[in-house]
């Protein structure tokens, strides 16, 4: 038991954890503006499609 608990403490002290909970907080912040921007230009491109299509059926 007292292994268990010298390897928590050790485990709360560690910079590791924490460290890796920031690099997945960014990853996740970076995937959410990739897909806005994927979208955004998505959508975009549609509209442009579909004012070509428009005017080329006139």
């Amino acid at each position: 038991m007292k292994r268990f608990a010298a390897k928590l403490q050790r485990l709360l002290q560690s910079e590791d954890g924490p460290t890796a909970v920031e690099y997945a907080v960014m990853l996740a912040l970076i995937v959410i503006v990739c897909l806005t921007a994927i979208r955004a230009i998505g959508t975009n491109a549609a509209t442009t499609f579909n004012d070509v299509a428009t005017q080329l059926g006139s």
